[in-house]
């Protein structure tokens, strides 16, 4: 099998493994990390291969849709690929980047793996949970989870622990000062941060909009 055979197939296993995940973390969600990384990676020296399954397997089942376990995304990504006789080092660097790819696992901790590949692969999930999209997102999830949109009396904890932030259940705007407009200064690769910036002051109007027409301001 040619990678891009592989690559093509990992596709439809992950269209048929998501098709009824929640909004936010669907395959549309999947193709759109995989292209974000496939732009990101034009910059950076990786292997192609490993950036490709890395971004189309990095949520095949997210652990917060499996009460929290996440050694079950590794497990089933190295499985398919082990199917498909792929060599145990590319293996192994998949699983990596889907071990350490969120934000949570890396919140009061260096990675305890790195690599260019997951430094693209990072970049390209977190540039979906920015801008317009990332809005739309967050608020798809905190319907999904029907958590209050907000509400003034509780305020972000902007020093969460791994485990406080698995476990929040915190208004969906307090999600944007607690994680996504943390993530511009968190980007790993030149163009990645580029793409951030710009996503990033989109969010920033949007919340001043949002506090204005909250407040009767406008």
């Amino acid at each position: 099998m040619s990678n891009q055979e592989l690559i093509e197939t990992t596709k439809t296993f992950v269209k048929d493994t998501l098709k009824d995940a929640e909004g936010g973390h669907d395959w549309f969600h999947i193709e759109r990390v995989y292209k974000n990384a496939l732009l990101i990676a034009k910059s950076e020296t990786v292997d192609p291969l490993v950036v490709a399954l890395g971004a189309l397997l990095h949520d095949i089942a997210d652990s917060k849709f499996h009460d929290g376990d996440s050694t079950i995304g590794p497990k089933v990504a190295g499985a398919f690929l082990l199917k498909h006789n792929v060599d145990s080092a590319t293996i192994n660097h998949v699983i990596k980047i889907i071990e350490n790819i969120s934000y949570s696992s890396n919140l009061g901790t260096e990675k305890a793996f790195k690599s260019l590949e997951l430094d693209v692969v990072q970049d390209a999930d977190r540039l979906d949970a920015l801008g317009a999209i990332g809005i739309a997102r967050t608020f798809n999830y905190g319907g999904f989870k029907n958590r209050t949109l907000y509400d003034p009396e509780i305020a972000p904890n902007l020093n969460m622990t791994k485990a406080e932030y698995k476990a929040s259940n915190a208004p969906t705007i307090n999600h944007f000062y607690e994680k996504l407009l943390l993530l511009k200064d968190k980007m790993n690769t030149t163009t990645g941060h580029k793409i951030a910036k710009q996503r990033h002051q989109y969010m920033v109007d949007f919340l001043k909009q949002f506090d204005a027409e909250w407040k009767g301001e406008k």
